[in-house]
């Protein structure tokens, strides 16, 4: 018998024990904050992530002797809590394992699927497109999860500890609460009137009907609950039990408040499509540059193809040498082209036919690169080439818009004492996901179905990312590791930002590996974004600076973006030692952390 989900119609019915559930808001701090470090270098193994807390629960793991895998789901776990409006159990991602044994990388494609009755019409409505932010708040968005069974995929593959382990940091974390921060409570007012529409969300978020104060002590004790349920049940709990009713309920009639007028699309996610459900374990792209090995993310993540393709097409270049003005050009000519060609390409391989391969070519990014010329600038929307039968500096058929993409996501890296390297990207798509939390459980839900594109731009041009039944929307998430000749890790990183994760990647490796970049100031280094649009997107750093009217003056043109990306890395350094890196700024800084600091 399905158990009911309980459906609250008003916020302002506070009662003691509604309180509990999101802690309310003290003047003063009540817990310590942890400390944020960007950087930190010692034995034992290494994690990097945005928060302090998460980035502690997993070193908690690799002190007890677990491994990176261990670790990466300790900290995601942890991100759950910490980090509710990037990720969690409502959400899928992209995992990326090194295992030094082999000295191999694979794959786990954790990406959340459409319902099985999806069809390409998914987001019309009177044969027009829904608006984005109505589509984003409904059930419509909502994709069956795939981090529980990323975790689970990850852990019997590769893993040494038992789930309820893994998940007691992050279920102490939510009974017994977080320091809340500035970008917590950013976060939450900008998105507090969508909160207010759904009393489970703003019960929990919200305490006593006010936005969280910075300083405070946040519980989610429901979340508390429901992963103490997941580590004795397993995740099936969630693909065939009763957390899994509970979001399908969630899902199909949206617990809204009708006094808000907001209209909750209903989803048509079934019980069937969370059975059906699979962490799909996969090869990874695969691409050399300077003479190192590139593993990144294959579809449904355009991430590892477009990174593989701007790095092949840079390759000709001696960034080493070059000006400030020639390497930022050339980054950002090489994203315009590959984001062109990812628009035409990219999409759910299990429905279109992906030239992952091609696109992956040094032949193919060779007939792109001589597009690119120093004295002038690619128009955009650029159309795209073809892969499968490259012809030099040439472009064909209509160039695809960039689709809309969420920017809160969140990125782990995680180097265990045996050599085994995590990077790992999740998410629950925009910040604060659907914004539906599923009642009495702790977590939002994703809006990841967001990211198919609700209609072809053009319906004489084939669009691979077009809805269907049980398709994975294409991403953009990028987790990457380099390898050395001999096939051992010389960095692994990744990033969160939509569509910009690729171009934050991008200039990140290029940064460390061509520009010489302290791992942690390549990280710093300000940000450009081309992705293949009228504009390319800088952030304050080069925006103010004198660099910009140069680029301006062979014809590219820029519009202020405040933040992009939140990277993590991890570096192998000689001796058995890691450095873990982070942000130093962007997003309230990131946290890195080692077992044991070297002196």
């Amino acid at each position: 018998m399905r158990r009911p989900v309980v459906r609250k119609l008003t916020v302002l019915a506070v009662s003691a024990a509604v309180v509990s559930v999101g802690a309310a808001a003290p003047p003063a701090p009540t817990t310590a904050p942890a400390e944020k470090v960007p950087v930190a270098v010692g034995y034992g193994g290494a994690v990097a992530s945005v928060d302090a807390d998460a980035s502690a629960a997993g070193i908690e793991v690799l002190r007890k002797g677990g491994n990176a895998v261990d670790a990466a789901v300790a900290t995601a776990a942890a991100l759950g809590v910490t980090e509710p409006y990037s990720a969690g159990i409502g959400g899928g991602g992209y995992f990326v394992y090194y295992d030094a044994r082999s000295r191999s990388v694979q794959t786990i494609d954790g990406r959340e699927t459409a319902p099985l009755t999806a069809d390409s019409d998914l987001f019309l409505e009177n044969g027009k497109p829904l608006a984005l932010a109505d589509a984003v708040s409904s059930g419509l968005g909502v994709g069956t999860p795939g981090t529980p069974a990323t975790w689970r995929t990850a852990l019997d593959k590769w893993g040494s500890k038992r789930l309820a382990a893994l998940l007691a940091p992050a279920e102490r974390l939510a009974r017994d609460g977080f320091t809340v921060d500035a970008t917590f409570r950013a976060q939450t007012a900008a998105n507090e009137t969508r909160f207010r529409y759904f009393p489970d969300t703003a019960e929990l978020f919200l305490p006593n009907g006010e936005l969280p104060v910075v300083g405070s002590t946040f519980k989610n004790p429901d979340l508390a609950r429901t992963y103490a349920e997941l580590g004795r049940k397993g995740v099936g709990a969630i693909y065939r039990g009763d957390i899994g009713d509970d979001i399908v309920d969630t899902v199909n009639k949206p617990p809204v408040d009708p006094a808000s007028g907001w209209n909750a699309r209903p989803g048509e996610l079934a019980e069937k499509d969370l059975a059906a459900y699979d962490a799909k374990l996969q090869a990874p792209t695969k691409t050399t540059y300077r003479g190192l090995g590139v593993y990144s993310i294959a579809p449904s993540s355009s991430g590892g193809t477009t990174v593989g393709e701007a790095l092949n097409i840079l390759e000709s270049t001696d960034l080493s040498k070059a000006s400030d003005i020639q390497y930022l050009h050339r980054h950002i000519e090489a994203s315009r082209i590959a984001f062109a060609d990812r628009g035409r390409w990219l999409g759910d391989p299990a429905f279109e036919d992906v030239p992952t391969q091609e696109l992956l070519s040094q032949r193919y990014a060779d007939s792109r690169a001589c597009l690119i010329k120093d004295d002038a600038v690619l128009t955009s929307p650029l159309a795209p080439g073809d892969p499968r039968d490259p012809v030099a500096c040439a472009t064909g058929g209509k160039a695809a818009p960039t689709t809309y993409e969420g920017e809160n996501t969140t990125h782990l890296t995680v180097a265990d004492k045996w050599g085994n390297v995590v990077a790992y990207t999740l998410t629950i798509e925009q910040t604060g996901g659907s914004g539906i939390t599923v009642p009495g459980r702790g977590f939002i839900l994703n809006n990841e179905l967001t990211d198919f594109s609700f209609a072809p731009a053009d319906p004489a041009v084939h669009d691979p990312n077009l809805p269907g039944p049980g398709k994975r929307p294409r991403s953009s998430i990028s987790p990457t590791i380099v390898l050395d000749r001999h096939n051992r890790p010389v960095v692994a990183l990744g990033s969160p930002g939509g569509a910009t994760i690729i171009t934050t990647v991008l200039q990140t490796l290029t940064g460390f590996l061509d520009r010489g970049l302290p791992l942690v100031d390549a990280i710093a280094a300000p940000r450009a974004s081309q992705r293949n649009q009228t504009t390319t997107e800088l952030e304050p750093g080069l925006y103010d600076s004198p660099l910009k009217a140069r680029l301006e003056s062979i014809g590219h043109g820029f519009r202020l973006n405040p933040e992009i990306g939140a990277t993590t890395a991890v570096q192998r350094l000689p001796d058995g030692k890691w450095l873990a890196a982070a942000e130093k700024v962007r997003r309230g800084g990131g946290s890195a952390m080692v077992v044991r600091p070297a002196s």
